[in-house]
């Protein structure tokens, strides 16, 4: 629907996750015939959760343990585990720092520079213990870095960055990053985003891309939208780069899957990305709130230490219980934050969808209500969805 802003701009009014509902269809599904399985570069996983490349969240043994646990795990080429070799005095003093200083120290602190012995480190740990070896950059990093990722063998590389698009324009003389060539020849599959758009995610696929990323700013220690004014509500985002998706199978009989990246906390927030055409989601504060999280129960993204524009702040998450109990259970919270493979099983069930291809084609209606709706008690005694 198309309204008009102005005499001289007419706008699309755009949804985010708060703002809509699923609705139950026709038949029901026990649980446990539920199948979340998705594949992402012929690596099939079990929860269609990712844990977020940033430092706080995933390091190798975090890495490691969502690989054991049927999660994903990315592990952050461009942060701290691949600036120092001793990492906990490092996370110490990040999360013991003041909310003044905090800016300047992590500038301070990530403007070590990055060591590529320390890239193969990290990537031959994880693979040693038995993990994925799943690692993001920024395209610079995929500039000056893709050999090394390959020479090691790495499993999947995520190319992120605020926007990434297939057309570029840079200052003259200075290298930019051919999209299609990376894919072509990088060797291993190749995860391209973030993106919001319809246009763009096609284009990402026609480049070669194994997976897009969806989201700008949603994300709980992001700024980006308040900084920069840039992004589009998850939901509406989500879907259009579902329909992109969609044409680009019907013309060239490749899938490529969607996953939402940010803004997304509990198990109803995961079901409603899926159903809105997502393949699997992006997570970074469910995560850092594990026992087992490097961060120590704070969360910071990873354009907060720019030199120039921080995008991104540290928040404090807290520790609520182990990985295992946040992805499978059984749950102690009553918020939807423990569990979440659990909750997508039940919310496919009661919807009636049989695994996430149906769960993408359940009916979805707007309801800015949703979340307040009779919760007047839990709101006011900061229970459950009232928290």
């Amino acid at each position: 629907m198309n309204i008009q802003l102005g005499r001289s701009k007419t706008v699309r009014r755009a949804y985010g996750i708060d703002e809509i509902a699923l609705v139950p269809g026709k038949c029901t599904v026990d649980p446990e015939v539920t199948d979340t399985k998705w594949t992402l570069g012929g690596i099939q996983r079990e929860i269609p959760i990712i844990a977020s490349a940033m430092d706080g969240v995933v390091d190798v043994e975090m890495a490691v343990e969502l690989s054991k646990l049927g999660a994903l795990g990315v592990l952050n080429l461009e942060g701290i585990q691949t600036r120092y070799d001793d990492t906990k005095s490092v996370l110490k003093r990040i999360s013991s720092g003041g909310k003044e200083d905090f800016v300047p120290l992590m500038q301070e602190i990530y403007s070590q520079p990055i060591k590529e012995e320390l890239i193969r480190t990290r990537i031959r740990e994880i693979k040693k213990k038995g993990g994925i070896a799943a690692v993001s950059g920024t395209p610079a990093a995929a500039i000056r870095f893709s050999e090394v990722i390959t020479e090691e063998s790495a499993d999947v590389f995520f190319l992120q960055a605020t926007v990434v698009s297939t057309e570029h324009i840079g200052p003259a003389g200075q290298v930019t990053l051919d999209l299609k060539k990376l894919c072509n020849e990088m060797g291993l599959p190749v995860v391209i985003g973030n993106c919001v758009t319809y246009e763009v995610a096609l284009e990402l696929m026609r480049a070669g891309a194994a997976a897009v990323m969806v989201g700008i700013g949603p994300g709980a220690a992001c700024t980006s939208r308040g900084v920069l004014g840039v992004g589009i509500p998850q939901a509406t985002a989500v879907a259009d780069c579902a329909a992109a998706r969609s044409d680009y199978e019907n013309e060239t009989g490749r899938y490529v899957p969607i996953i939402a990246d940010g803004g997304i906390v509990t198990g109803g927030d995961i079901c409603k990305c899926i159903a809105c055409g997502a393949d699997a989601v992006m997570i970074g504060s469910p995560i850092a709130r594990a026992n087992e999280a490097p961060g120590g129960g704070f969360h910071w993204g990873m354009a907060t230490p720019s030199r120039v524009l921080p995008r991104g702040t540290r928040i404090k998450v807290g520790t609520t219980g182990t990985l295992e109990r946040i992805l499978r259970g059984p749950a102690l919270l009553d918020d939807g934050t423990h569990n979440l493979l659990g909750a997508l099983k039940t919310s496919m069930g009661t919807l009636g969808a049989r695994n996430i291809k149906e769960m993408q084609q359940v009916e979805v209606v707007v309801a800015p209500s949703l979340l307040t709706e009779g919760k007047v008690y839990q709101k006011a005694q900061q229970l459950g969805m009232g928290k």
